[in-house]
């Protein structure tokens, strides 16, 4: 388990290239967090949820790409994934507890 952090935690040698983990991680990370986040922004609006529907459909895209990038600009894979799993995490407990209540 420590070679695997080790690994994950090392930089990679040319920055000039993002490389294929961190793309995957921006892309399914920042959907995550993108879309979390604006069910849970549908959820807290005070009214109907059909009429708070078009806020969010209309930030999700400036939203996924915020993330995305946010992700992408990581220094080491391990602060990849940790940008796209712990804000997923931040966003879906709440929603969770929503939907349980």
């Amino acid at each position: 388990m420590k070679e695997l952090i080790k690994i994950l935690s090392t930089p990679e040698i040319s920055g000039k290239k993002i490389g294929l983990f961190r793309i995957l991680c921006s892309i399914f990370g920042g959907l995550s967090v993108a879309y979390f986040g604006m069910t849970l922004l549908v959820l807290i609006l005070p009214g109907i949820p059909v009429e708070n529907a078009i806020l969010p459909l209309v930030l999700n895209t400036l939203t996924w790409a915020s993330c995305a990038l946010w992700i992408s600009l990581a220094y080491t894979k391990l602060s990849a994934i940790l940008r796209s799993v712990v804000p997923t995490i931040l966003f879906l407990v709440p929603v969770l507890v929503y939907y349980n209540s």
